[in-house]
């Protein structure tokens, strides 16, 4: 009777501890991202709303209204929306094309020109807005050759948004598209249906979902940009993001400037909240194939019709701005652009330009260590199978510092972070603590699928054989996931990288990064000043091509199971 009892009440004992230890490593894993986006995220966010609408410790919700009535607040308003619309509009009718022949076609080059059509997407907003800018601003290649002019214009903005996001309806319009069933648009042609009407009321209600989170990453990106719109629209054109930080380092107007978070805020998290819906979407069954199988070599003189209008398309609009703008970086004899980069004018950059450099660098590796620690062990309590309602519900505020105003959360850190325990203003960890804040979620979302896909019962075997979370994470998880992790490293490095709407208020001005240089060199008057900004992004541009081809022989290597 002894024994039966003790045979009994032992497991019971013994998964009791290992649900008491599960719980606790679960709080552990997520106790340190919770305390970081609480006190670099939401603790700035609400100092500045709090700063801009609190009088004398009373709330003046009132503002909201005055600031809505301005006449040139609801043309920012106005802007904005319009312009995000018709951006994603272009985006999606220039690029669905060129998803079909990545998805369809097989080609020579046709790896090497995937990964070119990526590279617009990792670089900094201001490397795009500055490679436009030498496309189409003054003296720019348009204006040589038919003295065209499109800078301060809304198309010069348009266009660049195309160039920034083009990428992002191929990869993920097409990576669906690449997989589905071909049999089943075969099997309408068959009963009599012509080709359009075959793909309308076949191929397109199942490419539906992923269209639309196309449109709606395409939107989220438009609506939030800030470095296209600050270099090419000038003082015509303003975007919320723009206007926000006029606000808050022109004007000074925190008042109007927390009114306009408040606002921005409100429409982004009604854009995740579909984008997160739409995903759900995507994510329904459908027949896929492997990818491989539905690729073949064009067929007939339309297709390779289509494959030459996108190979066009895609050297126009995609590798012409890049090009011009390191032909323009190499227009002084002697790389005497980049020369000058190396000497200290003692006016706006207190050190050499060429400095940034190495700034950037460092800076980047910091928030790539502090984003893949955070961002690491989020997705990690993610995936616990005993995760509960506030973990899953934290899921969704990791994606906030993607449409947050940067320029609120720069800002943000030198209002709050001004006393202890957290007087942080004249520290260097400022900048990749504010870099981290973008680069997490990519770790998330790069991680997650791939912990998702563990067997949860592999780790179950080593929990009851005894090895403690840190050891089963180490034994079991990590061999896993080791490729996935360095990717997420990657693109956490290329995103710190290229930050530039927090970094332009808390860099210093003895430790300039690449970004904010650009930006610096492109606000003075004179070629020399000009050259020099063509050069240090050419600069960025060619760092951020070389992290992306890690990532492509990253996941290359992924896929085949070797380096």
């Amino acid at each position: 009777m002894d024994l039966a009892r003790t045979e009994v009440t032992g497991p019971t004992e013994a998964a009791v501890r290992r649900d008491r230890r599960g719980s606790a490593a679960r709080l552990g894993l997520i106790a340190l991202p919770v305390a970081f986006f609480a006190a670099f995220f939401a603790y700035p966010v609400a100092a500045i709303v709090a700063r801009g609408l609190k009088v004398d410790g009373v709330w003046r919700f009132g503002r909201i209204g005055e600031v809505l009535a301005q006449s040139d607040v609801r043309h920012v308003l106005w802007f904005t929306t319009w312009q995000a619309l018709v951006s994603t509009a272009l985006t999606l009718l220039i690029a669905l094309p060129g998803a079909y022949v990545f998805a369809r076609f097989d080609f020579r080059g046709k790896q090497v020109l995937r990964a070119a059509v990526t590279v617009p997407f990792v670089l900094p907003t201001v490397v795009v807005g500055t490679a436009f800018l030498a496309l189409v601003g003054r003296g720019g290649l348009l204006d040589e050759l038919w003295g065209v002019r499109l800078d301060t214009t809304v198309w010069a903005i348009l266009l660049a948004h195309v160039f920034f996001n083009y990428a992002v309806v191929v990869r993920t319009v097409g990576g669906l598209w690449a997989q589905l069933d071909p049999r089943q648009e075969e099997a309408a042609r068959m009963l009599g249906a012509s080709p359009w009407k075959a793909w309308r009321q076949v191929t397109l209600p199942a490419l539906g979902p992923a269209v639309a989170a196309a449109a709606l990453m395409v939107f989220l990106f438009t609506f939030t940009s800030f470095g296209v719109v600050q270099i090419l629209g000038g003082p015509t054109f303003s975007t919320l993001e723009v206007e926000i930080y006029r606000q808050t380092s022109e004007i000074f107007d925190l008042s109007t400037a927390a009114v306009l978070t408040l606002i921005q805020f409100v429409a982004v998290g009604a854009i995740l909240a579909l984008h997160a819906w739409t995903v759900r979407r995507r994510e329904s069954a459908l027949r896929l194939v492997d990818a491989s199988v539905t690729a073949r070599r064009p067929r007939g003189a339309g297709q390779w019709a289509l494959l030459g209008g996108v190979l066009v398309t895609v050297v126009v609009l995609l590798m012409l701005p890049l090009a011009v703008l390191v032909q323009r970086s190499l227009d002084s004899p002697g790389f005497g652009y980049y020369r000058a980069l190396t000497r200290a004018d003692g006016g706006v950059f207190l050190v050499p330009p060429i400095e940034a450099i190495g700034n950037s660098l460092e800076y980047a590796v910091a928030a790539t260590v502090i984003a893949v620690v955070i961002g690491g062990l989020a997705a990690v309590a993610l995936t616990r199978r005993d995760a509960g309602r506030f973990v899953h519900g934290f899921d969704a505020l990791l994606m906030l510092p993607l449409g947050v105003s940067a320029v609120t959360v720069g800002f943000g850190f030198l209002i709050a972070l001004d006393e202890p325990p957290l007087d942080l203003r004249s520290s260097w960890i400022l900048v990749p603590l504010a870099q981290a804040l973008v680069g997490v979620p990519f770790v998330v979302r790069t991680m997650l699928p791939v912990l998702r896909a563990v067997d949860v019962r592999l780790r179950e075997a080593a929990s009851v054989l005894g090895a403690s979370p840190w050891r089963v994470w180490r034994e079991v998880d990590l061999p896993m996931v080791r490729r996935a992790l360095l990717i997420a490293a990657g693109f956490a490095f290329a995103v710190s990288l290229g930050e530039f709407g927090a970094t332009v208020f808390i860099a210093r001005p003895d430790n300039p990064t690449l970004p904010v240089a650009v930006a610096r060199l492109l606000g003075r008057p004179g070629d020399l000043n000009y050259g020099q900004a063509m050069a240090l992004s050419t600069i960025l541009m060619v760092v951020c091509a070389v992290a992306l081809l890690v990532l492509e022989r990253l996941r290359t290597a992924d896929r085949t199971g070797e380096f």
